[in-house]
């Protein structure tokens, strides 16, 4: 009897149960991991949130994404997107809870725009990712796809008018959506078949969504009527009286004048009140004398005498000294970035490691094009 009710308890109940030291990171920190579409590694995934537990763990952390990022101006092979790929899969890996420390967005905006303007990827399917993947991560993602679609990168590939239309399809832009998965049929995107379901199911849920009504609804109007039925002749003459008489009646409502109040019992009570045009036009002039407009007011303001504030002898206060300076304080990796001025990528997380980096995502995430020159935008 007790085997069998060990048997019946779930996974989760019996891991915990296990009392294990290690390997638990998991099951303790579950809330804080952000999920990948292509899953994740167990073990991988426990040693980093294990990591982020440790401080010396998570300095090791940082250091190896620098070299990493170093790695990446130091390549000489004929693929430089594969270092990038592998810095972001190592990057999603090591830090499971995405956020500004981890430096994924800025990673993904250095990468995209180091090879917008080359033609070798263009085409290729692994960098529309790392696009798709960046315009997830910021707050409107309709800037990104618009800048894709003008600079013609991702067009042969079903991935993007498939992510574009589903965007604009959870903005409530169903025409818009409409429009991009037709553009992707005619460019025959490929897969094509893959791009035909995926329009195939959008229509369904375009029908089951209600109608979007652009003008107000009319009271007491003629009744709707789903589309395609046919109306029989007295339907249709019907119909037409109805919206007659409605027109008309619409008409004589505007052309009924306002009614005024007039309050019969004015003499009945104009007794108990003041009749100020006997007494004259100037009878505000005289506001009485000081005991009746203080009546409130029982202490009378006087002078403050009892108390002096003590004054320093000397310089005025706010005037600086002749011979004092300020030291201005200089970050040494600043003053390292000043000094190299030549590998982009590595001074930019070198120098984002805290605020900084912080503060470049959250400028990213606004204006995620924010970095590219003019010319390239979409007009």
């Amino acid at each position: 009897m007790e085997d069998a009710r060990i048997q019946n308890v779930d996974p989760e109940t019996a891991f915990l149960a296990s009392k294990r030291q290690t390997g638990n990171e998991w099951e303790l920190f579950k809330e804080n991991v952000r999920p990948l579409k292509r899953g994740r590694n167990v073990n991988l995934l426990n040693d980093a949130l294990k990591s982020h537990a440790d401080n010396h763990l998570k300095k090791s952390l940082l250091d190896k994404r620098r070299k990493l990022i170093e790695a990446i101006d130091d390549y000489k092979g004929d693929d430089p997107l594969q270092s990038w790929l592998e810095c972001i899969k190592w990057v999603q890996e090591a830090f499971p809870p995405g956020g500004d420390c981890s430096g994924i967005l800025v990673i993904y905006e250095q990468c995209v725009r180091a090879f917008w303007h080359s033609d070798r990827y263009k085409d290729d399917l692994r960098y529309l990712k790392v696009w798709l993947e960046y315009a997830d991560n910021c707050s409107d993602a309709e800037v990104i796809y618009n800048f894709l679609d003008a600079n013609e990168i991702g067009k042969s590939h079903s991935l993007f008018y498939i992510s574009y239309a589903l965007y604009m399809e959870a903005k409530n832009k169903m025409k818009t959506a409409n429009e991009i998965f037709n553009l992707g049929i005619s460019r025959n995107a490929q897969p094509i078949k893959k791009l035909e379901d995926a329009y195939r199911k959008f229509l369904a849920r375009s029908m089951r969504r209600p109608l979007a009504v652009d003008e107000e609804k009319v009271e007491n109007g003629p009744p709707a009527r789903s589309f395609g039925t046919v109306l029989a002749k007295g339907e249709k003459t019907r119909q037409a009286t109805l919206s007659s008489n409605h027109a008309s009646r619409k008409q004589k409502v505007e052309r009924v004048p306002l009614a005024i109040c007039k309050d019969t019992n004015v003499d009945k009570f104009s007794s108990h009140q003041p009749d100020i045009s006997k007494k004259g036009p100037n009878f505000w002039n005289n506001l009485g004398g000081r005991a009746e407009r203080n009546k409130e007011n029982n202490a009378q303001p006087a002078k403050w005498t009892s108390y002096k504030i003590p004054q320093k002898l000397g310089q005025r206060t706010g005037v600086a000294a002749a011979g004092t300076r300020i030291e201005v304080f200089v970050d040494e990796e600043c003053a390292e970035a000043g000094k190299g001025g030549g590998k982009s990528s590595t001074l930019e997380l070198r120098q984002g490691d805290g605020k900084d980096l912080k503060e470049a995502t959250e400028l990213l995430k606004e204006n995620p094009l924010r970095n590219f020159p003019p010319n390239s935008l979409p007009r």
